[in-house]
Parts: structure tokens; C-alpha cells; sequence
């Protein structure tokens, strides 16, 4: 029985195959163009969510030449871009869809962030600078506290930042990015503090743990504090700990902190023993 209903399916198929190499062009895109228009939208979501970037830049090229005005697909590729990490190509993209008559404030933003992504912190801040003030989202004043902390306007960083924390249930990147405006500043006890509330956020955010070894050690405070971590990260916290109390001048205490990053850590940790190693040779020599 199996065997005949596959049989059927085989032949099926190749009458199938027969039909379409027979049929012309114009029919054959006009059912996909029907295809399309039912799922397009599922796919689009698909292509810029779980999809590979690379093969979603390819799906919204394609698209776009056959509706080069459509800007939902000039979007998808402007994101998959970013997604890619094309950030060059994603900012010509970005002032694709915010050339676009139905552009939105909203893209106007992720035009700004490629631009930031690109190094290009000029214009993004003249592209920020076109969204009105009465536009207000989470990625807005994060953007607007990052181009704030790179021209060194303080004030206005915190209020953006503050803003932004306020507006999202997940706060722990734009308060792990915070703390490291506070760490660059040397305001060692607010960054500590903020990395802290980063870590409480978000238990998985190893940057803000690891950012909250910088803090501690630079105030000389090289105790490991109780958070969430894993055996290998564990480690490489005392190894960041070590090598700040290196930097204070604080040798004893950095050499003892590699030994414990080198015995914590489950596999070999070659970082850690060469520079116990050098350390070690610096000393006798």
C-alpha cells in the first residue's frame, strides 16, 4: 500500500513538474505573487527573526526587485542588515525607508542607530535631532543618552538614560551602558551600583559583571560580591579582579587573585597562568 501511494505522489509530482515547465513565465509568477500576498507578511516576520541574516538580506533583496516601492520590504532589509552586521550597507538602507513619503519617526530612530552601529555619531545625532520631542520610545533615549556620553554632555546622558530605564521592562543593557558612562567618568561607586541593578536585572549579562569587577577594583574593593555565576565565569571575574589589582599597583593581592581564577576556572586557563607567569618573572628579575 505504501509503495503504490508513493508511486501516486511520484507520478503526481512529475505531472506536476511537466505543468510548470509547460506553463508560461507570466503564470507561473502570478501564482507566487498570490502566494505571497497571503504570507508574505509570516515570512517577513520569519526572515527577520529566526531566519540566518545573510539569507534574510538575500530574501529582501529579491523581494524589493519585484516591488521596489513596498517600504514594509525596504525595512526588512535595512534590519537584516544591521542584523548581518553590514552596518555600512544598513545605513544606505535606513536612508532608503526614511526617504520613503510613508517613513515614521520610528525608522527615523533605527536610522540614527545604524549610523551609531557605523561609528558615524554626527549624523546621528542631526538624525535624532529631526524626531520630534514628542516621539517616545526606549531606543530613542538610548540613543539620545549614547550621542549625549560621546559629545560628554553629563547631564543630559543621565536624564536620557534615566528616561530610557523608566520606558522598557528590561533594563539591564541601557544600565550595564549607564554604569560604564559612570565608570568612564570616574564615578566609581554610581557605576558599581548601576552594574549591580544590571545584574539583578538580568543574571545572564556576564558584560555587567564583568564591568562590575572594573568598578570594585578600581576602588581597590577586590572582594567577589554575591552574584549569579557560572564556574568558568566565576573565574574569568577573578581574573578581571587580578588584573585590576595589578594596575592599582596592588601585586600581592593581583598574583593571589590569578591563583584563585587559574584553580576556579574547570579547564586550563592559559590567560590567567601567563600573566601569573610574567608577573612571576617580572618580580624575580
Amino acid at each position: 500500500m505504501r509503495h503504490l501511494l508513493l508511486t501516486g505522489l511520484c507520478a503526481a509530482g512529475a505531472l506536476a513538474l511537466a505543468g510548470c515547465e509547460t506553463a508560461p513565465n507570466a503564470d507561473v509568477d502570478r501564482a507566487f505573487q498570490g502566494v505571497n500576498a497571503v504570507d508574505g507578511n509570516n515570512l517577513n516576520d520569519v526572515m527577520l527573526t529566526v531566519a540566518d541574516p545573510e539569507e534574510a538580506v538575500s530574501y529582501f533583496q529579491r523581494s524589493i526587485g519585484q516591488n521596489p516601492d513596498r517600504i514594509d520590504l525596504q525595512r526588512g532589509l535595512a534590519k537584516s542588515l544591521v542584523r548581518a552586521r553590514r552596518f555600512t550597507e544598513a545605513v544606505t538602507a535606513w536612508k532608503t525607508v526614511t526617504d520613503h513619503p510613508e517613513a515614521t519617526d520610528d525608522d527615523r530612530v533605527d536610522y540614527a542607530d545604524a549610523l551609531i552601529r557605523n561609528n558615524d555619531w554626527e549624523r546621528a545625532e542631526a538624525v535624532l535631532d529631526t524626531v520630534p520631542p514628542t516621539f517616545e520610545s526606549f531606543k530613542r533615549y538610548r540613543l539620545e543618552a549614547m550621542v549625549a556620553d560621546s559629545n560628554q554632555e553629563w547631564k543630559k546622558a543621565d536624564s536620557f538614560y534615566e528616561i530610557a530605564v523608566g520606558l522598557t521592562t528590561r533594563p539591564a543593557g541601557v544600565l550595564n551602558n549607564w554604569g560604564y558612562s559612570k565608570l568612564t567618568r570616574g564615578e566609581f561607586p554610581e557605576a558599581e551600583r548601576l552594574f549591580s541593578d544590571a545584574v539583578r536585572q538580568d543574571g545572564s549579562l556576564f558584560t555587567a559583571k564583568n564591568n562590575l569587577m572594573l568598578a570594585r577594583g578600581a576602588q581597590q574593593n577586590y572582594a567577589m560580591p554575591v552574584i549569579p555565576v557560572t564556574q568558568t565565569e566565576r573565574a574569568q571575574l577573578l581574573y578581571t579582579l587580578a588584573l585590576s589589582a595589578i594596575k592599582q599597583g596592588d601585586t600581592t593581592i593581583g598574583k593571589g587573585l590569578l591563583r584563585d581564577a587559574i584553580d576556579t576556572h574547570p579547564q586550563h586557563f592559559e590567560a590567567a597562568v601567563r600573566s601569573l607567569r610574567a608577573l612571576e618573572e617580572n618580580v624575580s628579575n
